[in-house]
Protein backbone atom coordinates (compact mmCIF):
# COMPACT_ATOMS: atom_id res chain seq x y z
CA UNK A 1 0.00 0.00 0.00
CA UNK A 2 1.17 3.60 -0.99
CA UNK A 3 2.58 5.78 1.58
CA UNK A 4 2.28 9.58 2.05
CA UNK A 5 3.70 11.56 3.81
CA UNK A 6 3.42 15.54 4.78
CA UNK A 7 5.80 17.40 6.40
CA UNK A 8 5.89 20.63 8.14
CA UNK A 9 8.94 22.42 8.06
CA UNK A 10 9.25 26.39 9.25
CA UNK A 11 12.70 28.45 8.36
CA UNK A 12 14.53 30.55 10.26
CA UNK A 13 14.12 34.63 8.80
CA UNK A 14 16.00 35.35 6.06
CA UNK A 15 16.72 31.78 5.20
CA UNK A 16 14.30 31.29 2.27
CA UNK A 17 16.11 31.51 -0.95
CA UNK A 18 18.89 29.01 0.64
CA UNK A 19 16.68 26.49 2.26
CA UNK A 20 14.46 26.37 -1.54
CA UNK A 21 17.53 26.37 -3.39
CA UNK A 22 19.04 23.25 -1.10
CA UNK A 23 15.28 21.35 -1.24
CA UNK A 24 15.02 21.66 -4.92
CA UNK A 25 18.89 20.16 -5.43
CA UNK A 26 16.92 17.77 -2.98
CA UNK A 27 14.66 17.09 -5.02
CA UNK A 28 15.86 16.30 -8.33
CA UNK A 29 18.10 13.90 -6.75
CA UNK A 30 14.79 12.03 -5.18
CA UNK A 31 13.04 12.29 -8.44
CA UNK A 32 16.52 10.89 -10.39
CA UNK A 33 17.37 8.17 -8.11
CA UNK A 34 13.91 6.79 -6.48
CA UNK A 35 11.98 4.29 -8.35
CA UNK A 36 9.28 4.48 -5.78
CA UNK A 37 8.79 7.60 -4.77
CA UNK A 38 5.64 8.27 -6.44
CA UNK A 39 5.92 12.82 -6.16
CA UNK A 40 7.97 14.62 -3.43
CA UNK A 41 7.10 18.63 -4.16
CA UNK A 42 8.07 21.57 -1.70
CA UNK A 43 5.26 24.40 -0.94
CA UNK A 44 5.13 27.64 0.74
CA UNK A 45 2.69 28.92 2.70
CA UNK A 46 0.47 32.02 1.35
CA UNK A 47 -0.29 33.01 4.58
CA UNK A 48 3.43 32.41 6.28
CA UNK A 49 6.06 32.92 3.99
CA UNK A 50 8.73 31.18 6.46
CA UNK A 51 6.14 27.80 6.26
CA UNK A 52 6.63 25.10 3.86
CA UNK A 53 5.13 21.97 3.47
CA UNK A 54 6.57 19.33 1.48
CA UNK A 55 4.19 16.50 -0.09
CA UNK A 56 5.69 13.02 -0.89
CA UNK A 57 4.26 9.29 -1.64
CA UNK A 58 5.95 5.85 -2.22
CA UNK A 59 4.70 2.99 -3.26
CA UNK A 60 4.99 1.40 0.40
CA UNK A 61 7.03 1.65 3.75
CA UNK A 62 10.17 0.21 1.96
CA UNK A 63 10.36 2.93 -0.80
CA UNK A 64 9.62 5.48 2.25
CA UNK A 65 12.78 4.02 4.27
CA UNK A 66 15.12 3.69 1.18
CA UNK A 67 14.42 7.48 0.64
CA UNK A 68 15.52 8.07 4.08
CA UNK A 69 18.66 6.53 3.89
CA UNK A 70 19.79 7.63 1.12
CA UNK A 71 23.06 9.58 0.93
CA UNK A 72 21.69 12.68 -0.50
CA UNK A 73 18.82 12.89 1.71
CA UNK A 74 21.20 13.05 4.97
CA UNK A 75 23.81 15.18 3.56
CA UNK A 76 20.88 17.85 2.73
CA UNK A 77 19.47 17.06 5.84
CA UNK A 78 22.61 18.43 7.73
CA UNK A 79 22.60 21.53 5.33
CA UNK A 80 18.70 22.04 6.07
CA UNK A 81 19.29 22.24 9.70
CA UNK A 82 21.03 24.97 10.08
CA UNK A 83 18.09 26.96 8.18
CA UNK A 84 15.05 25.99 10.07
CA UNK A 85 13.44 27.07 13.32
CA UNK A 86 12.52 23.70 14.31
CA UNK A 87 12.52 19.90 13.89
CA UNK A 88 9.58 19.38 11.26
CA UNK A 89 6.33 17.68 11.74
CA UNK A 90 6.27 14.70 9.77
CA UNK A 91 2.84 13.38 9.57
CA UNK A 92 2.52 9.46 7.91
CA UNK A 93 -0.30 8.92 5.65
CA UNK A 94 -2.35 5.73 4.31
CA UNK A 95 -2.91 6.23 0.58
CA UNK A 96 -6.51 5.57 -0.52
Amino acid sequence: MAIGVLATITVQEGKNEEFERIFLELTEQVRANESGNVFYALHRSKSDPQVYKVMEQYVGPAALAEHGQSDYFRQANEKLAGLVAAAPDIELLDAV
